[in-house]
This record gives C-alpha cells, structure tokens and sequence, in this order.
C-alpha cells in the first residue's frame, strides 16, 4: 500500500483546496460548527449541494454515467479529508450516500433516470425508514406490513429513530410483505415518493442535546405504488445489505476524528490545571495520545479499505471494521473534551447555538459545543447497525466463526 500521492493528486487537491477557499463562507463554516450530530441545518445543506452540484461534484462517489464526477478512490479521500479539514459542511444526505448508490446497484432505468438527478440537484432529500419499536439491532423482525392492493401497496406500521423525516420529502423503507416468510426472506425494499403522503404522520423526538434530528413515522393505509419496489418482492434484505456497506463504510472517519483530537489538543491548551496547562499533566496527556494512536490506526484502516476499493471491490466486512472503530474513538474524543472542560459541561443554553443568536455562552466559545457533541455521540456505537451487530458480521465474514 503507497501512500505518497502522485502529482496528478497532488494537483486534485490543490484544485479542491482553491474551490473550498473560494465557495466555503465563513457562514457555511460558522453554521457547520453549531450543529452537534449528522443533521446540520437543512438551509445550509442546500445552499452547499447547489454550489457542488454546479461544479459537478454533487455526488464524489457517482460514476459518470449517473452524474457523478467520476472519480478514483484516492480522489475520494482527497476530497472527504479536505472538506473535514475546511470544516465544510457534514451534514447526512441519504440521497447522495445510499439512495443513489442502491438503485445504481439494484434500481430499474426508470426509477434511475427518475430519482438520481433529483438527488444530485438537491430537489429531493430522503430519509431512511428501517428501525421500529423492538426492531433496531434485529432489523428482521420488522413488522410494517405493506399489502399489494392493485397497483398499490398499502402500507401500515411504524418507524422509529428517522433521522431527518421532518424535512425529507421521499422516505426509502423496508417493509414486510410476506409474514409467513422466514424474517430476512419476506422483506421488501419500496420508495414513497410523495413524503409526507396522506396517512402518514410524522411525530419529533428531540435528542438529549436539545436537537431535533429524529422521529417516529406512523403509517396508516398509506397507498404507494407497486412500481416503487426496489430489486425483486421479498429481495429487500438484499437490497438493504448492500445500501448498509454504504452507510458504515462511506464516511471519511480518519479525517474528522483527526480534526476532533486537533480540536481536543486545541482545548487543552487553553484549559488550565492548578496554574499550568492542562495538556502539560500527564495523565490527561497520556489519555490524548492514546486516543490519538487509535485515531491513526483508523486512518490506516481506512487506507487499506482504498486499496481494496482500487481493485473493485465493495467495503464488505471491512465496512463494519471502520464504522466501529470510528464510533468508539469517536465516542472517546468527545470524553475528554467533556473531561478538559469540567464544569463548563454542566449549563445548558440551547440558545447560544442558533445562529445569529444574542444569548451568549456560559463559558468560553470553545466549550459551547463540547457537551451537546458528547450527548449526540452516544447514538453512534448504535444507529447503522450496533456495535455487536458489527462484532458479529467480523467475526463470520473475518473470522469464518
């Protein structure tokens, strides 16, 4: 594995690094700042993908074929790891990230040519309806029927943790649509394109950080048609399969976990312990370094996981490896940032956050966010599939256990 780059990426990143500096507002970067979790504003989020889709780099991973810019892994990385470094904005988009890359793989030329210039142009923004009640890391023992009736399903049921649904105009689901199946053999893929539609019912739940990201979609004869079904009836585990090696393995993890322990060192500096710096005490130095070898090991995952993707191949296992690993040391750098600046973690002011907002923080400017990213971090050794659930697909796929 040669990781000195090439002059033709040594140019790639310079032309990213000139395009970020000329279309990355302080704005867009001060909006980015504020958000703790994966949902930044939503305003901001178009105002960012209207600029990318301009220049044609709406969708880094897209192939040419379906308006991508088609390009290489290691343009990829380029691209993901000066972003983060910019402090662009991260904000999920599901459209970009698993919508597209699912019908690429199992969609029909209709439903491409249909959905994927939408996603790119940022007229449609979709959310993920997968987890229900009793139904998260045991994803197949979903029960939100959908009943051919037609040319329709009817759809009834809920879903649970939708990240995004309250600004989502398309939702993709999983739904059950042969009970007597075995769990994984009786699921199906479909997309509702008008979201929310008549019988849907959209409920908030707000995040122990004060953010409202996710909620509860309840479902009641909701009419979608059958023409929506993505890859074949009961296929939909498949499907969903290989939009989660998507989901766990698409994110530049090296770099924002390295821009998080810059931002670690940062606060440390600063914070002061019985008269000198806290960065200075040894025992919360030797917590910093330990957690920046694991973010290094991260970095080094990541470069192997490039490699496999030169050579044609899909993350697979290796997607859970980085998606867990990214969790955990993710969950750690926030620890310590709690940790660095004691009881400025405790006052909640909310308010401080928004943006524009008068209130002004309790505390230095630095320690506004630190408690609110903690709280938001919890979630991520959860959502995209638990780290057991990740324990387990190593130990098979790795392991042959």
């Amino acid at each position: 594995m040669d990781l000195a780059m090439r002059p033709e990426d040594v140019a790639f990143r310079d032309e990213v690094r000139a395009f970020l500096d000329e279309q990355l507002t302080d704005d867009l970067k001060a909006h980015a700042k504020l958000t703790p979790g994966i949902l930044a504003d939503h305003d901001l989020r178009v105002e960012w993908l209207k600029r990318l889709h301009k220049r044609g780099w709406s969708a880094p991973s897209w192939p040419k074929e379906f308006g991508g810019p088609g390009w290489n892994v290691m343009q990829r990385f380029i691209w993901a790891s000066e972003c983060a470094a910019a402090g662009a904005p991260q904000g999920s988009n599901m459209g970009i990230s698993m919508v597209g890359p699912t019908l690429m793989g199992h969609g029909t030329p209709e439903q491409r040519a249909k959905y994927l210039p939408r996603i790119l142009s940022g007229e449609d923004w979709w959310c993920q309806g997968y987890s229900e009640p009793g139904s998260g890391s045991d994803l197949a023992s979903l029960q939100c029927r959908a009943v051919a009736d037609g040319d329709d399903y009817v759809i009834n049921g809920t879903k649970l943790w939708t990240t995004g649904a309250h600004i989502a105009n398309k939702m993709f689901c999983l739904v059950r649509t042969d009970p007597k199946a075995k769990p994984q053999e009786g699921i199906s893929f479909i997309l509702i394109d008008e979201f929310p539609a008549p019988g849907i019912k959209i409920e908030p739940i707000i995040t122990l950080a004060g953010d409202h990201e996710v909620n509860q979609v309840f479902f009641d004869d909701v009419r979608v048609p059958r023409a929506n079904l993505v890859g074949a009836e009961n296929n939909g585990w498949t499907v969903a399969k290989y939009l989660l090696e998507f989901e766990r393995g698409g994110a530049a993890h090296g770099a924002n976990l390295r821009n998080s322990i810059n931002r670690l060192k940062a606060i440390a500096t600063t914070e002061r312990d019985d008269g000198g710096r806290l960065i200075d005490e040894p025992a919360f130095r030797r917590k910093i370094d330990e957690t920046d070898v694991e973010v290094t090991a991260v970095e080094f995952t990541e470069h192997r996981i490039m490699s496999q993707l030169s050579n044609g191949q899909n993350p697979g296992a290796a997607a859970s490896m980085i998606k867990l690993r990214g969790a955990d040391t993710n969950q750690r750098i926030t620890e310590l940032c709690v940790e660095a600046i004691g009881y400025y973690a405790a006052p909640h002011v909310l308010e401080a956050r928004n943006w524009g907002s008068n209130v002004a923080p309790v505390g230095p400017e630095h320690a506004l966010m630190v408690m609110p990213k903690y709280l938001n971090t919890r979630a991520t050794t959860i959502y995209g599939g638990s780290n057991e659930v990740q324990h387990n697909i190593m130990a098979k796929l790795v392991l042959g256990l």
